[in-house]
């Protein structure tokens, strides 16, 4: 049987257009790049983070070479450190009068038995992936209710966050800590007309993802796929334009499986 290959890249309609978002972890060619570049093509103006500096400045560039300088900007932003997450937030009110949309992106893996895990290694990929998204979902509903805007948070959570996996105890802990923390902030924050969801995807490759997991594991999981094939980070982006938009106006506490896997 042939692979399937991916479908035709789905063009912009505007859907966010006007509005103002924060994406942590847009560095690179991820889901957050991928996002990035979404939302710009939906008419968005963004502020991007990400930890690493270098990379964050030529996604900038290149992102405003395409799309217009005024509607990129980016902080470096490492989540686990509260004065970096406050700062990117007061960078996309000060420079866009208001803010609209946040994904959050940012998430640490790795891959580790429990009776091999260090506490060292357990809580570096909590404190990115769960800490993290608390901080910035915090910072982002302090400002919606602040501004009284009826904003959108998007999380990245992970297909893991309901299925065992060996070696990703830690992982999986943080991503169900996530869908955890996005029904409790979307109760919290209806009652300001914010909505909160997240997406969970299973297998979205892009260079990091390689570089953390072997090359088995990858085929193993690839193998798991109805289509055969992994997913594209834009398809997973085009499912948090979905969220971010009205066409998910009565969505909020929701996470929404970006997978062709079964069991």
């Amino acid at each position: 049987m042939n692979t399937p290959k991916a479908p035709d890249y789905v063009p912009g309609h505007g859907l966010l257009r006007g509005r103002t978002a924060v994406i942590t972890a847009a560095a690179g060619a991820g889901i957050g790049g991928a996002t990035a570049r979404r939302f710009l093509e939906e008419g968005a103006r963004i502020v991007i983070g990400d930890a690493h500096a270098r990379r964050l400045k030529e996604t900038e560039q290149a992102l405003a070479a395409e799309f217009g300088a005024g509607r990129v900007t980016s902080l470096p932003c490492d989540v686990t450190d509260e004065d970096q997450v406050g700062a990117l937030f007061a960078h996309a009110e000060q420079t866009h009068g208001g803010l609209d949309l946040v994904v959050n992106n940012a998430g640490l893996g790795g891959t580790a038995d429990l009776v091999d895990m260090t506490d060292e290694q357990w809580g570096k990929v909590l404190d990115v992936t769960l800490n993290g998204t608390f901080r910035c979902t915090r910072a982002a509903l302090r400002s919606f209710k602040a501004s009284g805007r009826r904003g959108v948070v998007v999380n990245n959570a992970s297909v893991v966050g309901w299925r065992a996996q060996r070696g990703q105890a830690h992982y999986a802990a943080a991503k169900a800590g996530v869908m955890a923390l996005t029904r409790c902030a979307a109760l919290e924050a209806a009652g300001f007309g914010v909505r909160v969801n997240a997406v969970a995807p299973s297998l979205a490759m892009h260079p990091h993802l390689v570089k953390v997991t072997s090359q088995e594991l990858l085929t193993e999981l690839t193998a798991r796929e109805a289509f055969g094939r992994y997913a594209e980070p834009w398809e997973v982006a085009n499912v948090i334009v979905f969220l971010a938009s009205g066409y998910s106006s009565y969505m909020t506490g929701e996470t929404v499986s970006v997978s062709s896997q079964h069991p």
